[in-house]
This record gives structure tokens, C-alpha cells and sequence, in this order.
């Protein structure tokens, strides 16, 4: 069974930075793809980035590009989403997933198989 849990929601400052975690068990690690969603109050939801497990290799949405990094510990069995200045826009819950594939590319869409609860991110102005 595929369990994700995410954690490091909080609120923050504009301007300011969080690390989000996501710690996986029941993954493959050289077949898996991690993607990082977020949906705010109203909106659909929204591709943020995705990483492959095998390699670290990471894409992002066009919407954060620059601003936030995926990153991967598979030792510790947690990916990781960094967050820098960080801006009101960005207030939302925060979901990772995961599955054999992931793309947060302009202009595709693949529904990811299995996901963890979210954690909320609030950033104030």
C-alpha cells in the first residue's frame, strides 16, 4: 500500500520561506515519480512540480519556476519541497502524490494515483 504524508505547512510572512515534506512508504524507488499539488480556497487544484525518484530529476510549473526546488532523500524515504519567496498567491493546501508517472507541464494533464491529506500553507501579506 502507497502512503504519503505530508508536513511543514504553517504561515509565513511574504517573502518568507518553507520546506515541506512528503514521506513515503510503499513507493518503488526506481519506477516512482513524486508530483507536488496545490489547490487554494475556490481554485482547482494546481500542478506544482514533479521529481522522479530514481534520479532527482525534477520539472516545475511555469507558475514557480525559480521559486521553488523539489529535492529527494530516498534514504530517509521523503521528498521534499522547497519554498522561497513565498507570496500570498502561493496560500494553499499542499498535496504531494505519487505514481509511475507525474507532469506539471504546460499544457498536459495526468491524474496522479495516490495522495496524502495536504498540509496548508497561509502566506500573509
Amino acid at each position: 500500500e502507497v502512503r504519503l504524508v505530508e508536513s511543514g505547512g504553517g504561515l509565513v510572512q511574504a517573502g518568507g520561506s518553507l520546506r515541506l515534506s512528503c514521506r513515503v512508504s510503499g513507493v518503488t524507488f526506481d519506477l516512482d515519480d513524486i508530483g507536488w499539488f496545490r489547490q487554494a480556497p475556490g481554485k482547482e487544484r494546481e500542478g506544482v512540480s514533479c521529481i522522479r525518484l530514481k534520479d532527482g530529476i525534477a520539472h516545475y510549473a511555469d507558475s514557480v519556476k525559480g521559486q521553488f526546488t523539489s529535492s529527494r532523500d530516498n534514504a530517509k524515504s521523503t521528498v521534499y519541497l522547497q519554498m522561497d519567496n513565498l507570496k500570498p498567491e502561493d496560500t494553499a493546501v499542499y498535496y504531494c502524490a505519487a505514481d509511475v508517472f507525474c507532469t506539471v507541464r504546460r499544457g498536459t494533464r495526468y491524474e496522479m494515483k495516490n495522495w496524502g491529506k495536504g498540509t496548508l500553507v497561509t502566506v500573509s501579506s
